[in-house]
């Protein structure tokens, strides 16, 4: 008798475990630079297409200057401020045939084989749904404090190197020791290992090496924008980015189905999920329920609302060898 998809797919276990296997698949969360809470997969599970985010602004800036105490003049009472962060709730889903699957039916345990490529996907839809937010947050006019561009400059003043690296990280002056990681073009990568600056940390409690850069942890991913010879790196501090896995009422986040004349079963998948950048606004629209990949990379709909330094991303814009 054909095992069936529904036969092995019970969806109130599948589903949690694709979404713990998915974060374990994704080095982003597994570095830190992604951090999942309960606070977001609440957020995440609102019906609404945004969720406000208030928070209380630093008792920073212009008239903050302590007081010499007298007796004569009373103390100045200052006041706290506060601002607003909003993040987009993402809708997204996939369905695959029976056909794609069914060589991978013949394991031991079927649901988790499924179970670990549905992951995988997911995984890889998470990075690149990033790298589109990215795109966008760089592209808005608010965020020029945390861009650091050198991609213009003459000769090996375009290129990464130790010494490049180190003016990115400054643009977050005395908050740069927050920075931990780097996602980078594979070709950028190839092009520091030639140089012999990656080096392979092997972890003490036995969890599998980790490629570094000047002490920050690289991940390697093509979707990096590089066009015309121009990379953009993008290096985070930890929780940089705000993950939530949202489960609203109502929402059937996996399920199966069959075509019976046809014979042919169906997996499908649905996601809804918060994959916010601290401290940068959306204040776009979508033409859908939620925003495409491609309304994310659009600059005018991000806006920066914490100081620079307490956004705890930098994007670095280089070459990887002066022009000849």
């Amino acid at each position: 008798m054909t095992t069936r998809i529904a036969d092995v797919i019970v969806p109130e276990v599948f589903n949690p475990y694709v979404v713990q296997r998915t974060m374990e698949l994704s080095a982003l969360v597994q570095s830190g630079i992604i951090e999942n809470t309960a606070e977001f997969d609440r957020l995440a599970s609102q019906a609404a297409k945004t969720v406000n985010m208030p928070f209380w602004k630093d008792l920073t800036g212009p008239g903050t200057d302590d007081e010499v105490l007298t007796d004569q003049v009373a103390l100045t009472p200052g006041t706290i401020t506060s601002g607003q962060d909003e993040a987009v709730i993402l809708r997204r889903g996939r369905a695959w045939g029976a056909n794609d699957l069914a060589a991978n039916l013949a394991g031991d345990d079927p649901m988790k084989v499924i179970g670990d490529l549905v992951a995988a996907y997911w995984a890889r839809r998470l990075q690149a749904i990033l790298l589109s937010t990215l795109t966008g947050v760089f592209a808005a006019t608010s965020m020029a404090g945390n861009l650091h561009d050198i991609s213009g400059q003459a000769g090996e003043a375009a290129v990464i190197s130790a010494s490049t690296f180190v003016d990115a990280v400054q643009k977050l002056g005395d908050a740069k020791e927050a920075l931990s990681g780097i996602l980078m073009h594979s070709a950028t990568e190839a092009k520091l290992a030639k140089d012999n600056l990656i080096q392979t940390v092997r972890p003490a409690d036995g969890s599998p090496e980790v490629r570094t850069y000047m002490g920050k942890r690289v991940i390697v991913d093509d979707g990096c924008p590089a066009a015309a010879g121009v990379y953009t790196t993008y290096i985070f501090g930890p929780g940089a980015i705000a993950l939530g896995n949202g489960n609203p009422v109502g929402f059937v986040p996996t399920e199966t189905a069959r075509d019976s004349l046809a014979g042919e079963d169906y997996l499908i998948t649905r996601k809804t999920l918060i994959l916010h950048p601290r401290g940068v606004r959306w204040v776009g629209t979508a033409a859908g329920v939620s925003p495409t990949n491609q309304e994310l990379k659009t600059g005018t709909n991000w806006n920066r609302v914490y100081e620079n330094k307490a956004i705890r991303i930098v994007a670095f814009k280089h070459k990887l060898a002066a022009a000849s």
